[in-house]
Parts: C-alpha cells; structure tokens; sequence
C-alpha cells in the first residue's frame, strides 16, 4: 500500500504541474498523452484493488503487489521528470536541438509502462485468489482468472475489445499514440518558422538546418552548417574530453543545454551520405545525432549528439573485480539487454545494420530517476565507417581483439578476403551473434575467451568450429539459453531482435513479479522462454511491433505458457 502511495504522490504532483500543459514549449502533445495515461494507469489500479482486495489484507495478502508497485513507481518518476524537461526552458533553440527528433514519450516511457502494467495486473489478481471473506469467494475468483486466460482470448482484437481499457490501450489511446509524435513535429516545424522571422545571423542557418532536416527524406542527403555556427555562438564552450572512445569526443555547452561532441577530419564529399543517414535515425536506445557542422578551409566536421556518461566496456572494467567479477545483478543486465535489443531491432527496421556490435559501442548513463542501479544504454557505432576509416585522426581501440565478437560467417569472409571490405558483418543475423557475446559480458562480467586459451588464428579456426565462451554457473539457464541460441554457428537457426525483445520483455516481467528469480539457486522455469517465442511465432508470424501491442504480446505468452505447462503435465 505504501509504494501506491508513492504512485499517487507523483501523480499529484503531475497534477499540480500539468496547470501549465499549455505552456509546454516542444512535444506538447506527448507530455499529455503521457500525463493522460499516468492518469488513466493510477484509475485503474486504483478500480482493481478495489474490486478485488481487501483493506484489512493489507499487511499480509498483498506482499505480490511490492515489487510491481516499486516498479511502477519508477516509471512514474521518470515519465514525470521528462514532462518536466520539455517544460523547463533556458533557452528554445538549445531545447529544439535537444528534443526535435525526441521519440521517448512513446518509445521509453509509454513503452516501460505499458510493459510493467501486465505485472501490476495480475499481481493484483494473485492477491486477490487469497484475498475473499471465505472460501467459496475466492474459488469464484479463481473461476474468473482461468477464464480471463483462456485460448479463445489468444486474438489481438479480442484482447483490445475485451481488457483494452484494464491494460490501458482503449482505442482512443492507440490514435493517440500513433497521432502525437507527428502533432509535435508538426507544431515544432511551425514554430522554427515563426522564430526564424524574429532572428538573425547564426540562428537563421540553424532554423534552416533543423527545417531541412525535419522534413527531408531518408535518402536526402542534409547540408551540413558551417563551423561558425557552432563555435562562434556567443556560450558555446568545451567543458572536458570524454571516455567513449578514442580522443574525438567531447562534453560541450551550447545554447544554454549540454551535449557530446565528435570530430572529424578530412573531405566531406564521402562521408555525407552517411552523416545524413544517422541524423535521420531517432531512438531512445539509439545515440541521437543531433546536428552537424563543417569548415571547409581545415576539413574539420563537428558532429553534435545527446551526452552520455561512458561506455559499458569502460564500466565493465572499473567496476569488476576478484571478489566481485559481476558489475549488474541479473535484474540490471536484463533490462540493459533489453534496451541493447529495442535498438537493434529499430535499426534493423530500417534495414541499418551495424556490423561492429561489441561493448564499446554500447554508451550508458544513469536513469536519474533510479536508485536500483538501472541505466539507460544506447547503441552507437554504425553508419559512420567511412569517418573512422578515412578522416578520424582518434586511435583505434586496443587490447581487445575484435574477432571475438564477429560471427564465424563474417571471420571465413575476412580469411578468404584477406583484410579486405567484408559483407557478411553487415547482416541481421551477424548483429544477432554479436548481441550473443555481448549478453556474456554483460551476465558474467568477463570479455569473451578472456582466460586467453584462444589467441589470433587459433581463435578464429575455433570460432568458426564452433567454440564459444564458457558461463559461470552464476548465470540463470533461462538466459544462457536465449544467448547460446543467439550465437548458433547457422546464421539461419538465429531469432531475430524482434523475438530477443520479446523474449527478454517477458523476462523483465517474470523479474519485477518475482525478483529471486534472478539467483542462481532458483529453480528453473517451468516452460523454456525461448520455446513460447517459437509458439508465438507459430501463432503470429507475421506480429506488429507498435507499443500499443505490448499488453497483448505479454498476456499471449502468459496464454502459451500455460497451455504448455497444462500439456506437459498431461492434465
């Protein structure tokens, strides 16, 4: 009851700021559909403890509700916390630069809420199976729940027309949520042209900049501005260099918001295809380029993007250790995992494939919002090859071999070509393996073959045969499975992120119910996770993946789950 408490708090201080929704300067639209769902998720719960719990149960019935009220709570807080960014302003055009591509309300927020939502529901259906004034009240309840799960409810529209509202996608939610981000970028465009009328000199370029940019195709390739407009601004200044790799980036201040800073050097004639293309890209668990500037007399390109704190392989190795070889419980790699995947599958959407998947090319910083140690991570490092190949003058990374973290299609390409311009790394299914390695990584706290048995060709000969890193027995099997299955020598026989996310989005779900499902001594699941996927698949094969789906995907696994378990036990 207490962490509902802390809910209701947040919401009404939601309340008290939302007086001013009008005066949201960028995304308005966003932050009242968010608010208006923070609303709509408290009414529910709300109506469901109500219906099904008793107060006087509420020291010893409703323990199942602590961890997914914690976790709501957290949500809460971060969704709370982003309205407030949109809303607080310095200065506007240092907040356009920030926001205009910004698709967190719906791709982060909505997303996490709309993923925890199912826990808090049927935490609240497990209170209430013991939760009765006797005995034949709560076989009535249970009578309800296994009728709620039944197969004939294992439809999309069904579910939507059925529990839409207890899950919080009515139909009126779902427009808004395919309407809101477009309404925004809408409302931002009309607004840089109001703003360009009243400025002058460096602004004026830049409001042509993010005009052009904000309506162009993908396949347009974007001028990029003169030098001048970044570092002649009046605040613009360089506040330190920053650990992401190699010397090419920097922490800047500019137009009243802090960012991250990339150099390059040499002609922009064969990289401007490329830059364009990730300026077009926008995902909260993809690093945001934001803008791009050059100077034609030195050859020196400015690159603009979000700010984040370090890379995973830098935070992997400063917070491991003898007595500690893990940095992240199983909870925390889990969702990173999570997040890893929801940027590889938005990539792939787009037909982007990366190619150079490994730790350093993964940024994290913390959730502000978190006292768990949870992190937000984005994935960095494609799109740009013809800048680290050509025009960067920042070192190459070493001490690591990057083999390791190549799939053994793509390390037979290189053996056969020589060192030459490899293909094969550039596939779904290479990306996939590469995902693999990094999962054991981020679940043992240890680089691939650290223990230093495989080295140069005898590494890449092995790989290709088959042998893969070792887990220690630390790591759930449920796990373990799911990134054994992603590194498979057959690229064919590998899922694709669209089923990783799923899969590891009803591991989270399984996590926030049941936290100890994380320790080691924890008996296994009573169905495989990578098996419902399969049965999914069969039932859905050709799935949506808007968040409005979200609900219906968590609630048809719980379906499969159950019929598998019902056929396994012959009952």
């Amino acid at each position: 009851m207490d962490q509902f408490r802390q809910v209701g708090e947040v919401l009404g201080g939601l309340n008290a700021l939302m007086v001013l929704k009008h005066d949201i300067p960028i995304n308005q639209r966003q932050c009242c559909l968010l608010y208006d769902m923070l609303y709509l998720a408290f009414d529910t719960i709300s109506d469901e403890i109500r219906q099904n719990l008793r107060f006087e149960d509420r020291f010893n019935k409703w323990k199942t509700l602590e961890s997914p009220m914690k976790e709501l709570h957290r949500i809460f807080k971060e969704a709370d916390l982003y309205i407030r960014h949109c809303l607080e302003v310095k200065d506007w055009w240092g907040k356009v630069i920030s926001l205009h591509m910004n698709r967190d309300c719906v791709e982060l927020h909505i997303h996490n809420l709309l993923s925890c939502f199912p826990v808090v529901i049927e935490a609240i259906e497990t209170a209430a199976e013991i939760s009765g004034v006797d005995e034949e009240d709560m076989q009535k309840r249970r009578l309800a729940l296994f009728k709620k799960y039944d197969q004939e409810c294992d439809d999309p529209k069904i579910f939507q027309w059925m529990f839409g509202k207890q899950y919080l996608v009515p139909r009126e939610i779902c427009d808004r949520l395919d309407m809101s981000w477009r309404e925004d970028r809408w409302l931002i465009l009309e607004r840089i042209g109001e703003q360009k009328v009243a400025v002058e000199g460096n602004l004026v370029k830049l409001a042509d900049f993010l005009l052009q940019k904000m309506t162009s195709t993908e396949t347009t390739t974007v001028k990029l501005l003169p030098s001048q407009v970044l570092v002649g601004s009046n605040d613009y200044f360089v506040k330190r260099r920053l650990g992401l790799g190699g010397g090419n980036y920097k922490e800047i201040h500019w137009l009243g918001e802090n960012f991250a800073q990339r150099n390059f050097y040499g002609d922009l004639e064969p990289v401007s295809a490329e830059i364009s293309s990730v300026l077009s890209v926008s995902h909260p668990n993809v690093l945001q380029y934001l803008c791009g500037f050059y100077d034609e007399e030195r050859k020196e390109g400015f690159l603009v993007m979000e700010l984040m704190n370090k890379n995973l392989s830098t935070y992997i190795k400063e917070n491991s250790s003898q007595k500690k070889q893990n940095p992240f419980s199983i909870p925390v790699a889990v969702d990173i995992m999570l997040q890893i995947s929801r940027g590889m599958e938005y990539l792939h959407s787009k037909k982007i494939y990366h190619g150079e998947l490994n730790p350093s090319n993964v940024f994290l910083k913390s959730r502000n919002a978190s006292t768990d140690g949870l992190f937000k991570a984005k994935v960095t490092g494609f799109g740009l090859m013809s800048i680290r190949n050509y025009a960067s003058r920042s070192p190459k990374p070493t001490g690591v071999d990057l083999d390791i973290w190549s799939a053994p299609e793509v390390l037979a390409e290189q053996e056969q070509h020589l060192g030459g311009k490899c293909t094969a790394k550039y596939s779904e299914k290479a990306d996939v393996y590469s995902f693999g390695m990094l999962c054991f990584e981020l679940l043992t706290g240890k680089v691939p073959f650290s223990d230093g048995h495989l080295q140069g060709e005898t590494m890449t000969r092995n790989i290709r045969a088959g042998e893969r890193p070792l887990f220690s027995y630390t790591s759930p099997k449920y796990l373990t499975n799911l990134t054994k299955k992603c590194w498979q020598t057959n690229p064919n026989l590998r899922p694709t992120f669209s089923s990783i996310t799923r899969i590891l989005r009803y591991i989270k779900k399984i996590l926030v119910i049941n936290p100890d499902h994380g320790h080691p001594d924890s008996p296994p699941p009573l169905v495989d996770y990578c098996d419902m996927e399969i049965g999914f698949l069969k039932k859905f094969p050709d799935a949506a993946e808007p968040i409005s789906q979200i609900p219906f995907q968590l609630f048809a696994y719980k379906l499969i789950e159950k019929e598998k378990i019902v056929l396994r036990n012959g009952t």
